[in-house]
């Protein structure tokens, strides 16, 4: 059976440094930190007191005020880059096969706020059970998915992907399989999360995961950095619209590129820490150019994992070495978290779209927070750092690893 072609003809976005496409590439190759003091709650008592929110942000902006009531933060971020990647794409709803259109949406961690709201109020009213009856449909990771699909009415393939980290970077990933085996013609798919609350913000405290640099949040995320005391945590949303190349073609679409490769591996290690030697992270991107049928020596760029915690930082760039051998000097290699911080299940999605852009645009976004290199990491890799480097790109790969030791890998090509 020959596997049909997958293009990328509509983004969407809302982050920390910027609330569409455009503003959120010309943060990144400014290098703009979206680390700011936290703004949703009173985080004072907290280890750590600040994050990478999306600003500015007012559900009725988007939504009636019926409407948002019924969705969680999470899901309406999902609706909101959903929206703006179905205008993008230009699709028209009249000539297309709804049934042949579906719905992949990534969350880590889904309703958070809601689930935090809910047991507050089961508490303070004595334990009283007078639960929302939005509070489940508000709550679920699959519900984000759900929405899109009552929205556009696909009615192809719908459902949610929970790996953590990993989340987003698997639903499109999956995504792209199920249109190339001809089970789908088009999919809206990516990722979102919202976790700055208490219950968020204090559970990656304990676990010691995330910075605790309060007095100065916007060099927080300093991937590669010898400085570097965990990642910063961020919000918002990433969607793709991918659809089976003739069926873009023969509708007129734009075409950003080629989505040509995905791979799926575990490091089957540990819950939370990457394999020292990085074997995971090697498997899938070297499963992710085979399936794209790419030679190592075609990669120009790796938007990298690059979350800025002790151990993630080392595995990952072994791995690039093992993997591309001489050819891992040659590349740009950069962790765009150093501006977004971690998006969780929501990451995956938003740096696709720096990967996309990157190509489209020849110039790849840095690193920034590069004060002094962490000295097990090789100083011949090019980690772009704190400055934007022009280059022509025609294959680009995007890195994505979760708790639970979840891998992904996505590769992108210029469309010949």
């Amino acid at each position: 059976m020959e596997l049909k072609r997958v293009v990328v003809t509509g983004m969407g976005a809302i982050t920390p440094i910027g609330k569409t496409v455009d503003e959120y590439w010309n943060n990144l190759v400014q290098g703009v930190s979206g680390a700011a003091p936290i703004t949703r709650f009173d985080a004072t008592p907290f280890k750590t007191q600040f994050a990478c929110e999306v600003k500015d942000y007012k559900a009725t902006d988007y939504f009636d005020r019926k409407e948002a009531r019924k969705m969680d933060m999470f899901a309406q971020f999902a609706v909101i880059a959903a929206e703006q990647a179905f205008q993008d794409s230009g699709i028209d709803l009249q000539t297309i096969d709804q049934d042949m259109a579906g719905v992949i949406w990534g969350a880590g961690i889904g309703g958070i706020i809601t689930f935090l709201d809910e047991t507050r109020g089961f508490v303070k009213n004595n334990e009283v059970p007078r639960f929302n009856p939005f509070f489940i449909p508000k709550m679920i990771s699959d519900i984000a998915a759900g929405h899109i699909s009552i929205k556009y009415g696909f009615r192809g393939p719908n459902y949610g992907t929970v790996s953590a980290c990993a989340s987003a970077s698997h639903a499109i990933g999956s995504a792209f399989d199920l249109i190339r085996l001809g089970k789908a013609e088009m999919f809206i798919t990516g990722g979102s999360e919202a976790a700055i609350n208490e219950a968020g913000v204090g559970g990656f405290n304990a676990m010691q995961a995330i910075s605790t640099r309060n007095d100065d949040p916007a060099t927080a995320s300093r991937p590669f950095d010898k400085g570097r005391d965990g990642f910063v945590m961020g919000e918002g949303a990433g969607a793709l619209v991918i659809e089976e190349y003739e069926h873009a073609v023969k509708r007129g679409a734009k075409i950003y590129c080629e989505l040509v490769g995905s791979g799926m591996t575990a490091d089957a290690h540990h819950i939370t820490a990457p394999h020292p030697e990085g074997k995971g992270a090697q498997r899938v991107m070297e499963n992710a150019l085979k399936d794209g049928n790419i030679n190592r020596e075609e990669v120009d760029y790796i938007n990298v994992h690059g979350t800025s915690t002790p151990l993630g930082d080392i595995a990952e760039p072994l791995a690039i070495q093992r993997l591309f051998g001489d050819h891992a000097y040659k590349l740009n290699i950069s962790s765009t978290k150093s501006m977004t911080g971690h998006l969780l299940g929501a990451t995956g999605a938003i740096e696709a779209i720096a990967s996309i852009l990157a190509m489209k645009n020849s110039i790849v976004p840095p690193t920034i927070n590069q004060f002094e290199l962490d000295p097990e990491i090789d100083p011949k890799l090019n980690l772009t750092p704190n400055k934007a480097q022009e280059r022509k790109i025609k294959v680009a790969m995007s890195n994505t690893f979760g708790f639970g030791g979840h891998n992904a890998c996505v590769v992108f090509k210029a469309l010949d």
